[in-house]
């Protein structure tokens, strides 16, 4: 007996280790699972969807020139190999069935012998007059006659299914090429959000740069925030979407893209941050996409450069450092300045905490001045 009673007392002190141990470990677990949750738009703009069990995909077929060029670099060259050495294949077998049923292989140095393809004796030898056929080299030691027609169509039938195959790959080529896509690389944001007060308004801010001496045309600045909810229904909604006010109505999402901007969303009654202070912010989790588009001084092409924040990557309470100063003749951006923020006094509470407490204050006046009224002067 006081075995059993000192192991039920040795567990029940092991018990709330135990517990401890436990909750411990669902901690870590929870935020390690919030520091691996997967972005939707990483840092670099990249979208991380995936798209799978597409039954349709003959719907690809039907715009092979958007589909060849969205290929990856790996794959668009083997294709543009691939579409030039299958002809010349295909067309150098034809030659060479052709010149040996008509026994031209049989009697090649023949003086007296009438060949439709010349001096075409092996496989090898109708490839080599296929290449030279398509890419017009004509070295003359191949050529095709005029004893036989099928030779004439054949060529002819070569050389357009040959123009047509340049007039693709080639245009496929200079369109990858030429995509703005690259240009979006020298679009820079700032890596964290901050919140803090402007114009008595609190914002949340974040700093966008392009290093290119030619600017973009018609910038416009478009912000989405990405977050699950459960609707009163009962519905869960994965990733919504819903817009962020950058400007819209007053047109401050136009951008003069010539400096680093810093842009504003004003937390108003319209804002999905509008309940949430700076703890409520910490055990929310949401995304907010930045989606910059402008077009393309060089090419006249359309850019688009993507970005994303977390709710760890928010501030609250900092401003961005000013980057800009006044030189001898021009205005100075200094870069290595562009990431830095300072701290600035900001409550900790919600916008709209801060409103009721600014329309608190006037009747809080109104009240403090009411006994130092003289009496009768209500009256």
């Amino acid at each position: 007996t006081p075995t059993r009673s000192a192991g039920s007392v040795a567990g029940a002190e092991r018990a709330p280790s135990r517990r401890c141990k436990l909750m411990d470990g669902e901690r870590l677990l929870g935020l390690a699972s919030k520091q691996q949750r997967q972005r939707y738009v990483t840092k670099m703009g990249k979208c991380q969807v995936n798209l799978g069990h597409i039954q349709e995909k003959k719907r690809f077929l039907s715009d092979i020139f958007t589909t060849i060029v969205d290929l990856k670099y790996r794959w668009f060259l083997f294709v543009f190999m691939l579409c030039y050495i299958a002809t010349w294949l295909l067309f150098g077998v034809i030659y060479f069935l052709d010149a040996w049923l008509r026994g031209d292989v049989h009697h090649i140095g023949d003086p007296e012998w009438k060949a439709c393809i010349e001096n075409v004796d092996n496989f090898l030898s109708a490839l080599l007059f296929s290449v030279e056929s398509q890419r017009t080299i004509g070295y003359g030691s191949r050529m095709v006659t005029a004893n036989c027609p099928e030779g004439v169509i054949l060529l002819m039938a070569q050389s357009i299914i040959g123009s047509m195959i340049d007039a693709l790959m080639v245009g496929c080529m200079f369109v990858k090429i030429s995509r703005p896509k690259k240009r979006a690389q020298t679009l820079i944001f700032s890596k964290n959000c901050v919140i803090s007060h402007r114009d008595e308004k609190l914002c949340l801010m974040f700093r966008i740069g392009d290093l290119r001496d030619s600017h973009m045309v018609d910038a416009k600045i478009r912000a989405k925030l990405i977050k699950s909810r459960q609707t009163k229904e009962g519905e869960f909604i994965p990733l919504e979407q819903s817009e962020l006010n950058l400007g819209y109505d007053t047109g401050e999402d136009r951008l003069f893209l010539v400096e680093p901007q810093i842009i504003c969303h004003v937390i108003n009654q319209h804002s999905p941050f509008w309940e949430m202070s700076a703890d409520a912010l910490r055990r929310e989790q949401f995304e907010i996409i930045i989606i910059l588009e402008g077009i393309v001084e060089a090419t006249g092409m359309t850019c688009q450069a993507r970005t994303s924040y977390t709710e760890d990557e928010i501030l609250w309470g900092y401003r961005f450092e000013p980057c800009m100063s006044l030189e001898k003749g021009a205005f100075r951006v200094d870069y290595s300045r562009f990431e830095l923020t300072f701290e600035v006094q900001t409550p900790a509470v919600s916008a709209r905490e801060m409103q009721e407490l600014r329309e608190l204050e006037p009747s809080a006046l109104s009240l403090s001045w009411e006994p130092l009224l003289p009496p009768g002067a209500g009256g």
